[in-house]
C-alpha cells in the first residue's frame, strides 16, 4: 500500500509542477488576492457627503457644523439655506445625507432647553446610508451632551442639575479596531477554500476527459488509496498558500498571529481535509470540468456569503445558524480570528475541530464510496 501511494503521489506531484498555469494560479493568483481584497472589504464608511441646510446660522448651528466636519467621516458638499437644494443633491447623489437646521435653533435651545434636526439619508447603499446615519446622530447626541455641560457649568440652564454619566470602553484583543485584523484571516479562509474545492475536483475530472483515469481503474488500487494519492498534494499546497497568505497579512497589513502557528496549521489540515473531501466529492458526481466548476462555484458562493466571513453568522435566523454549522469554513473562520486575534489554545478550538473533522470524515467515506472503480 505504502510502495503504491508513493507512486501516486509521484504521479500526482510531476503532473501538477508540468503544468506552469496550474502552478501560477494556484501561487499566484491568491497571493494578489489577499493583497487587494482587504482594501475593497472595508466596512468603516468614510467621506460621507453631507448636504447642510442652516436655517439658523447661530453660533450653535456653526459649532455643530464644524463638530460633523471635523469628525473625519463626512465631508461638506452643500452649505445652503434651502432644503429643496439639499435634497436636490440628494437626488443626483452629489450628497448621502441632507441635515436641516431649523430657524431658532439656538434660541429654543435655550429657552425650550429642546429643539429637533430633520437627517434625509439617501438608502441606495443600505451599508453607507445605515453607517452614515448612525455616524451622524452619535455626533449630534455627543454635541447636545457637550452643550448642556457647557450651560450648566455657566449657569445658563434654567432646568435642574441632571447627572453626568461617564463611558469608557475598551476594545478587548482589538483595541484600535483595525479592521484588517478582523477580514485578512476570513479572507484568507476563502482563498483556500476555493483552491481545495474547485482544483481537487478540477484534477480528478480532467483525467476523466483525458481517459487516464481509465488505466488506473483497471488496477488492483484500493479506492481509499487513490482518494489519498488525490488529496496529499493538494493538501502540501494547501499549507504553501497557507504560508504565503501569513506572509502577505503581515507584510502588507501588519496582521501577526497571537497565539501559536502550530494551532493554525493543526486547524488548516483539518480543515483541508474537509474541503478536499468535499472537492473529491463533487469530483464523483462531475463527468466534465464544466459540471465541477457549476458544483464548486455553487458550494464555495454559499461558503462566502454564509460563513461568517463578511456577515456575524448571530444575525442569521436560527435554521439559517443550523445549516451554516455544518459549513467547514465558518469554523475555520472562528479559528483563526480566535487564534490570531485571542490567541487561543487548542482547548479554546476544540469544538471547531472537532466539528471539522466530523464534517471531514463524512464527506472523504462518501467520496471513497461514491468513485466507482471498474476492473
Amino acid at each position: 500500500m505504502i510502495r503504491t501511494l508513493y507512486f501516486l503521489l509521484e504521479k500526482e506531484f510531476r503532473q501538477i509542477m508540468r503544468n506552469k498555469g496550474i502552478v501560477r494560479m494556484l501561487i499566484i493568483a491568491p497571493v494578489i488576492q489577499l493583497i487587494l481584497l482587504p482594501l475593497a472589504a472595508d466596512y468603516s464608511v468614510k467621506n460621507i457627503s453631507i448636504a447642510v441646510v442652516d436655517n439658523d446660522h447661530s453660533t450653535a448651528s456653526q459649532r455643530l457644523i464644524g463638530k460633523i466636519t471635523s469628525s473625519g467621516y463626512f465631508k461638506l458638499t452643500g452649505y445652503t439655506g434651502s432644503y429643496n437644494a439639499a435634497l436636490s443633491m440628494v437626488e443626483q447623489e452629489k450628497a448621502d445625507l441632507a441635515l436641516q437646521i431649523p430657524a431658532h435653533f439656538e434660541r429654543d435651545l435655550v429657552r425650550e432647553n429642546s429643539q429637533k434636526l430633520y437627517i434625509a439619508i439617501n438608502a441606495i447603499e443600505g451599508t453607507k446610508a445605515n453607517l452614515g446615519g448612525a455616524y451622524l446622530t452619535s455626533i449630534i447626541t455627543d454635541f447636545n451632551d457637550e452643550i448642556r455641560v457647557d450651560w450648566h457649568t455657566s449657569g445658563s440652564s434654567t432646568g435642574p442639575d441632571a447627572p453626568q454619566i461617564s463611558i469608557a470602553s475598551s476594545n478587548w484583543y482589538n483595541p484600535f479596531m483595525n479592521f484588517h485584523l478582523y477580514i485578512v484571516p476570513a479572507i484568507l479562509v476563502t482563498l483556500v477554500t476555493a483552491m481545495a474545492a474547485m482544483q481537487t475536483a478540477f484534477n480528478i475530472v480532467q483525467e476523466k476527459e483525458n481517459g487516464t483515469i481509465e488505466q488506473i481503474n483497471v488496477t488492483p488500487i484500493k479506492k481509499y488509496v487513490f482518494i489519498t494519492g488525490k488529496m496529499i498534494p493538494f493538501l502540501v499546497l494547501g499549507i504553501i498558500i497557507f504560508t504565503l497568505g501569513l506572509i502577505v497579512g503581515w507584510i502588507f497589513y501588519g496582521v501577526v498571529s497571537t497565539g501559536s502557528l502550530w494551532v493554525l496549521y493543526l486547524s488548516l489540515v483539518d480543515y483541508l481535509f474537509a474541503m478536499l473531501g468535499l472537492g473529491l466529492l463533487l469530483a464523483t458526481y462531475s463527468g466534465t470540468q464544466q459540471q465541477a466548476m457549476s458544483l464548486s462555484f455553487f458550494f464555495i458562493n454559499i461558503f462566502n456569503m454564509m460563513s461568517g466571513a463578511f456577515t456575524a453568522v448571530d444575525s442569521m435566523p436560527g435554521w439559517a445558524q443550523a445549516i451554516v454549522s455544518t459549513f467547514p469554513p465558518y469554523h475555520f473562520i472562528r479559528i483563526m480570528r480566535m487564534v490570531v486575534l485571542k490567541g487561543s489554545g487548542i482547548t479554546d478550538i476544540l469544538p471547531d475541530l472537532g466539528a471539522m473533522f466530523a464534517i471531514g470524515l463524512v464527506l472523504n467515506v462518501w467520496a471513497i464510496v461514491n468513485y466507482r472503480k471498474t476492473a
